[in-house]
């Protein structure tokens, strides 16, 4: 979801106008109490994504560092980046249920001078045998205001059995995402991570099904399969 800081609210009257005189409102995570296996329903994204932030902010430092090793650690990956810039916090994050690592965290930076460096130096390289990807979560504010563009709205359900799926075009949706998946299974929500103030496909996105057999199988059929003219990555999130 984007975060929209307390900073921009209140110097944008526009963007509070918006939030206030509309329907919005915030997604929680709901549990299905009835059934045996745990699934949270999130908007996939908000009605309103911020194109840009102000450099200074945290989320203009802020990196995405995805398929880590499930073996990485904060402080592995905290020492990974300090070799190329001056870092504030890295934080690998883990799922709730199987407290398994995602294979994926996030790196704050303290200048975006830092953060670029680290995008060049890192991105495509290998952790533990892994090539990993790293790009900023927020694009950072150059001159221009903030402005707001539609973005999908459809619900993601999450679940235990999940899958990151990488190397996705840039034209890819959640919608075609998961009609891909669809036929090894039930497919229970796709999400396709955008770049944010665009339209365009960060590169990879994640699917949710109701059992561990349909992963494997989505796993089996569709690991370097070719998905709009991208050879995709398929693996356990």
């Amino acid at each position: 979801m984007a975060t929209i800081s307390a900073s921009i609210l209140s110097s944008t009257t526009h963007l509070h106008h918006h939030l206030s005189s509309s329907s919005y409102k915030p997604h929680l995570p709901i549990s299905l109490k009835s059934n045996p296996t745990r699934f949270l329903c999130f908007a996939e994204e908000t009605t309103a994504t911020v194109v840009a932030v102000d450099p200074t902010s945290e989320a203009a430092r802020r990196l995405y560092v995805g398929n880590i090793p499930r073996t990485t650690t904060n402080d592995e990956l905290l020492k990974v980046f300090q070799e190329h810039g001056s870092i504030e916090n890295a934080e690998v994050m883990y799922d709730k249920y199987s407290g398994r690592s995602r294979r994926f965290g996030f790196v704050t930076m303290k200048t975006v001078d830092d953060v670029n460096a680290a995008i060049e130096k890192l991105d495509g390289t290998e952790i533990g045998g892994r090539k990993i990807k790293v790009n900023v979560t927020e694009k950072p504010l150059n001159g221009a205001s903030s402005t707001l563009l539609p973005s999908e709205d459809t619900p993601f359900v999450d679940s235990p059995y999940k899958l990151y799926v990488g190397n996705l075009a840039k034209t890819m949706t959640s919608e075609s995402l998961k009609s891909f998946f669809a036929d090894k299974g039930n497919v229970l929500g796709a999400k396709v991570s955008r770049v944010p103030g665009t339209s365009k496909s960060s590169g990879f996105g994640f699917v949710s099904f109701s059992s561990e057999e349909e992963v494997e199988a989505a796993i089996s059929s569709f690991n370097d399969a070719v998905l709009e003219g991208q050879k995709i990555r398929v693996n356990k999130a």
